[in-house]
């Protein structure tokens, strides 16, 4: 039968939303840095000042104007079950990924996430899971199916972005644990701001603005030394 979704909040939506954002969970997110590790390479990352200058415009030009508002759109859209919008808004997020390191992060992230949740018997029934889903669609139906709102979906897909970067700037950087706790503290208004703001544009107003990280991803493919996957 069809997966109802539970009501909007509460304390079975937010340990979904836990789960979802969780470390722990089996996709493989810890495996991509989205081009931070060449930044370190490259020097133009260097130590927790420069680092978090480097992610507060990421997030600016990239997250807050793609994913984010993406996000809510698509969590929308499997709320009213309509097919054709998830379908254009998940090839809208193919399009938007510059370079093939950051096209196999997301189609890799999306496959592995959507094995998990058909392992769970959380995949949708009434409209199908378009074929190669990117990350942030079926992360979008899997805040759906688990009753969380879209404001936390969207604030729990920020932090999970938070969390990973500086997972990835303690092991390569390296940047020591207490300094990662000083970031998320200086980064935590952020990543609501750019909720906030990513909730209030139209849809003339996204796309990602980010051509240095796509030079460092793009690098990042034949760099001699790497920890993290291109």
């Amino acid at each position: 039968m069809p997966i109802e979704p539970v009501g909007q909040g509460g304390d079975l939506a937010l340990l979904g939303l836990l789960q979802l954002v969780s470390p722990a969970l089996p996709i493989g997110a810890f495996a991509f840095s989205q081009g931070l590790e060449s930044a370190f390479e490259l020097g133009w990352v260097s130590d927790e000042e420069s680092l978090g200058k480097w992610l507060i415009g990421v997030l600016d030009d990239g997250p807050t104007r793609c994913e984010l508002p993406a996000l809510a759109r698509l969590q929308q859209a499997w709320a009213a079950e309509d097919g054709e919008a998830i379908v254009q808004w998940d090839q809208w997020l193919a399009a938007n990924r510059e370079t093939a390191e950051l096209a196999a992060e997301d189609s890799r992230l999306g496959a592995s996430l959507t094995r998990l949740l058909g392992s769970l018997s959380l995949m949708p029934v009434d409209v199908p899971m378009p074929p190669g889903a990117g990350y942030v669609t079926v992360y979008a139906w899997a805040a759906q199916v688990r009753g969380v709102a879209p404001r936390q979906a969207m604030l729990g897909f920020a932090w999970a972005w938070l969390e990973n970067q500086l997972a990835v700037a303690c092991k390569a950087l390296p940047l020591g644990h207490t300094a990662a706790q000083r970031l998320v503290e200086r980064l935590r208004p952020v990543l609501v701001a750019a909720v906030d703001e990513a909730l209030e544009l139209g849809d003339d107003q996204l796309g990602p603005a980010l051509p240095g990280l796509a030079l460092a991803s793009a690098l990042h493919e034949t760099q001699y030394s790497r920890l993290f996957r291109s």
